[in-house]
């Protein structure tokens, strides 16, 4: 029997607003959108025009700086906007949806004859090789690259995560399928986590050729990151793949259907009138699944969960590898007393109000950080709730003044923005952790690239 891994640091955040366990079918968006700033360090040079016609599965852009990795349209369609930013810079492209989808046809091989020489081409040209990401940087894989091993998390512990053992039960023979391509691209093992509350009903179990492990714990113990950290910690020169279990669903589907379906379920969390699970298609307009909306409404919308998503619009879309979408009350009206109120309904780490004494109460939380930046000071409050063997101030000390040694020593390649979304949550300083992270690894990245 394999051993548990139990993580002891952490925080769990009991946040109102999970999803039920009910499916929802929701019709064919009119349009959706593909978000070339879903992908760090991507140039997107265009293959198509405002007007011109595609399939489910044509190229909309390629990677300026690898032409080989391909982005590819969701539905069939025609392309309805280019939208640009600052320095007219790709933000999105736009496809005006067919009523009936049409797909772009493929030869795939059969799972037990496909080799890596023929699964890479595959994956890039159907535009599905960017759900694979590389760590250290947590960037788009490179083709060429051999990783040492491939990590999927089989469950998430972000608040109001989608439970994927609820979301992949149906589709189980696409995940089983997805595994055995993806094991064919490394030399190494392929690993999947599990947590051990669910392991029981777990539809990932009993795959070949898959190395288990167990884990119990609190929030961060779902990311990948901390998951490699306690199996087979990444050191300067190691590459390692990992992939969400959705995303695995539709390499999957891809090698059964020989099309590029992106068919998922997303789930639509936090302050709405009813939380549960939406089957939509990437890329899809907020509007398709949250309607509740409306211009006086005081709510933020962010693409993901509330401590590493992105906020978007209410005309916006899905995230390329968002499988959620969050809805929390903007924290933009005074509080009478503040901190000196009692507190019942507010959370707190560090006991300043009365709710810790109530540890299963779920809140309604909003986005007020009650303050400011200030002085960055050792309180020791990071290591509570990084579960990681690394000194976390001190590697942000060392990002802060590009000290590029001492962030090797620290343990830079280990870690992502996800790894440290906590810190930042309960940082009694206000510093955007995450941009410090992000900040040293593309330091790191652009030294040694």
């Amino acid at each position: 029997m394999l051993k548990v891994k139990r993580i002891k640091k952490g925080l769990t955040i009991n946040l109102k607003g999970k999803p039920e366990r009910i499916f929802h079918q929701l019709p064919m968006p009119q349009k959706v959108a593909l978000k070339p700033t879903d992908f760090l360090g991507l140039i997107p040079k265009l293959v198509v025009q405002e007007g011109d016609k595609v399939l489910a599965g044509s190229p909309l852009f390629y990677d300026k700086n690898n032409s080989d990795i391909v982005f590819t349209s969701p539905v069939s369609g025609v392309i309805e906007s280019i939208i640009r930013g600052e320095r007219r810079r790709i933000t999105e492209v736009v496809v005006t949806a067919d009523e009936q989808i049409s797909y772009e046809k493929f030869e795939t091989p059969s799972v037990e004859n496909a080799t890596r020489e023929q699964i890479i081409p595959l994956l890039l040209k159907s535009g599905l090789w960017p759900f694979i990401k590389q760590r250290p940087y947590a960037c788009l894989a490179n083709p060429n690259d051999i990783p040492k091993e491939i990590f999927i998390s089989a469950f998430d512990t972000a608040p109001l995560a989608p439970d994927y053992t609820f979301l992949i039960n149906e589709y189980k023979s696409d995940f089983v399928r997805g595994v055995a391509i993806l094991q064919k691209l490394t030399t190494g093992k392929t690993h999947i986590s599990l947590y051990d509350e669910t392991r029981a009903n777990s539809p990932f179990k009993n795959i070949p050729d898959v190395e288990y492990h167990y884990f119990s714990g609190k929030h961060p113990v779902g990311n990948v990151g901390i998951q490699i950290h306690h199996i087979s910690p990444i050191n300067k020169g190691d590459i390692v793949w990992t992939i969400n279990p959705q995303d695995v669903v539709l390499i999957g589907r891809f090698f059964e259907k020989s099309i590029v379906d992106l068919r998922k379920i997303v789930a639509l969390t936090g302050n709405v009138k009813t939380p549960a699970y939406y089957k939509t298609i990437l890329g899809a307009p907020i509007t398709s699944v949250f309607s509740e909306f409306s211009e006086t409404s005081n709510d933020r919308i962010i693409s993901g969960n509330v401590l590493t998503g992105t906020k978007i619009e209410p005309n916006g879309y899905l995230g390329f590898y968002d499988s959620q979408i969050t809805i929390i009350e903007e924290g933009n009206h005074p509080e009478f007393l503040g901190w000196i109120a009692p507190g019942f309904n507010k959370f707190s780490f560090s006991r300043t109000f009365f709710s810790w004494l109530q540890p299963d109460k779920e809140y309604k939380l909003h986005t007020n950080t009650h303050g400011g930046e200030r002085p960055f000071v050792f309180t020791g409050l990071y290591e509570k709730v990084l579960p990681m063997n690394i000194y976390p101030i001190q590697l942000l000390k060392a990002i802060i003044v590009n000290d590029i040694d001492q962030m090797e020593q620290l343990g830079i390649y280990e870690v992502i923005e996800e790894d440290f979304a906590l810190c930042e949550f309960i940082c009694p300083s206000k510093i955007e952790i995450q941009s410090l992270i992000r900040q040293g690894l593309d330091t790191i990245k652009q030294e040694f690239s």
